[in-house]
């Protein structure tokens, strides 16, 4: 019998719920002290309802960590604290801009309410969604239901319009924005529609400046979610979705097929429904004229001139929470919310903001290299780019990196449909991550003049 060969042996990826613990307390701290600080800087005493949001807080962060300790041990350790710590600022800078008014408003409140909302979506999503791999049954039911949400807003005495975007609905006295939900039934329903026929898809047409564009055949899929963003851009005029959806789907593509010629094509289509929306829609010249030149205008630009000058007297460091004027600039709470957390933070706290958003969006990614089967895969990658693309185009219009688009700063904006429909984005990257990092049976290789062969267990 030879006992040469060492027997092999697997490394079982650590569960990694005592490092989470120990980040969201440490997220917890980081947000009750600033709460605290505006405060103090604002009234000069810690409000009545500090002891409440603290309490709220804490244990809404500690019943999510404790839903995924029972139900996914296994998943990212990060995500959970990332969360907690935009959700807890965004509430923080909200509750700031309401002592700005007298007498104070309630928006802080309100935030607090759609925030336990989210949470108990998040519970939900943990508890009764163990496993995302069933959803690849339901491909084009998923995907009717997503566009149907998108068109939604379209339905005569439904839909209304607000700051010159037909994107909400209305019912009684409360309002919903149905692209935030639509998002992410598109993703799954795209994720699962690639896996289906990426192997078509990939197959290379003419090859032009040495890449492989996808054959004419082949080219139905993109002209219709191309066909789909410019009527949403034309009938609800909402740039915003209409890039987001048209990128997520283009992304999807490249990352189902590896043909750069997808992204090539994409982005040659976006630009040309870009240059016609301009052309076009008034709304469409005055985004791109806040853009360009917005101190040619007060009257028109006023909104982006003011998040300029606000965040300028910030600085590198910031006025202090509670020390500057974010109330100033119109939209503070919404669409402005990275401007005014840059004045008082200063261009340091919004790129740590920044940074944070980045964490998520790497593990996220990370999530996706893990996966073992293209389901999960293309889900969790189109979840984490459709996360980076819409920071990446509100943080760059409020700064004039790029023309606005009017989507929201996920978990800091003021707003029940984001923060409700991301919290449930990152409950479905969690039961990805959870089935990618769980560690499978192993065998040691066959060998006939050894008396034993190891075996691991997988977790149950």
């Amino acid at each position: 019998m030879s006992t040469d060969a060492a027997p092999p042996f697997t490394v079982i990826p650590r569960k990694r719920r005592g490092v989470e613990l120990a980040l969201v307390a440490f997220a917890l701290v980081l947000v009750l002290a600033a709460y605290a600080q505006v405060d103090l800087n604002v009234t000069g005493e810690l409000s009545p309802r500090f002891s409440l949001v603290a309490g709220v807080a804490a244990g809404l962060a500690l019943v999510a960590h404790g839903v995924l300790r029972w139900r996914l041990p296994y998943a990212d350790p990060v995500l959970l604290p990332c969360v907690v710590a935009l959700n807890g600022l965004g509430l923080t800078m909200i509750h700031r801009i309401d002592l700005i008014n007298s007498p104070p408003v309630h928006g802080a409140r309100q935030q607090l309410i759609w925030t336990v909302i989210g949470v108990v979506m998040f519970v939900a999503v943990v508890v009764l969604l163990r496993d995302h791999r069933p959803l690849q049954r339901f491909t084009y039911t998923i995907g009717l239901a997503g566009i149907l949400l998108l068109l939604l807003p379209l339905t005569p005495g439904l839909g209304t319009t607000k700051f010159g975007a037909r994107i909400w609905i209305q019912v009684g006295p409360y309002s919903f924005q149905p692209a935030e939900a639509a998002k992410l039934l598109l993703a799954v329903a795209f994720a699962a529609y690639l896996v289906e026929k990426r192997d078509v898809l990939a197959l290379a047409g003419y090859r032009l400046l040495g890449i492989d564009l996808p054959r004419a055949r082949d080219l139905g899929p993109i002209l219709a979610m191309w066909a789909l963003s410019l009527a949403i851009l034309v009938l609800q005029r909402d740039l915003g979705t209409s890039l987001l959806f048209f990128g997520l789907f283009v992304m999807m593509l490249y990352v189902a097929t590896e043909r750069a010629g997808w992204p090539v094509l994409g982005t040659l289509l976006f630009a040309v429904g870009a240059y016609f929306g301009y052309l076009n829609f008034g709304h469409v010249r005055v985004r791109v004229g806040a853009w360009l030149h917005p101190f040619s205008d007060y009257d028109a630009y006023y909104q982006v001139i003011n998040a300029q000058f606000g965040m300028a007297w910030g600085g590198l460091l910031g006025t202090g929470l509670g020390l500057g004027r974010p109330g100033l600039t119109p939209l503070a709470r919404s669409d402005f919310i990275a401007a005014a957390l840059g004045e008082e933070l200063g261009m340091t706290g919004l790129m740590a903001l920044i940074m944070i958003y980045g964490l998520i969006v790497a593990r996220g990614l990370r999530t996706a290299l893990q996966c073992r089967e293209p389901f999960g895969k293309l889900l969790a990658a189109g979840l984490a780019f459709a996360f980076a693309l819409q920071v990446f185009t509100i943080i760059g219009g409020v700064t004039r990196l790029l023309p606005l688009t009017g989507l929201t700063t996920p978990f800091m904006s003021q707003g029940g449909s984001s923060l409700v429909c991301n919290w449930i984005v990152v409950a479905l990257l969690l039961v990805i991550s959870h089935h990618a990092r769980r560690p499978v049976a192993t065998a040691g290789p066959l060998n006939p003049d050894a008396e034993t062969t190891q075996l691991i267990r997988a977790a149950a």
